[in-house]
């Protein structure tokens, strides 16, 4: 069974993996903000 990639152009779907990207990014910074930066301060008291 071939798929085809061209049925995966359509706008919708970059915006749907921008998103899926995005929030991921947020939470990346969000965990980075708020476990490791203090861990780190508190480890180097």
């Amino acid at each position: 069974m071939a798929v085809d990639v061209n049925q995966f152009d359509h706008p919708s779907w970059i915006t749907a993996v921008s998103t899926l990207v995005g929030y991921g990014l947020i939470l990346a910074v969000l965990t980075v903000a708020l476990f490791i930066v203090p861990w780190l301060v508190f480890a180097a008291l």
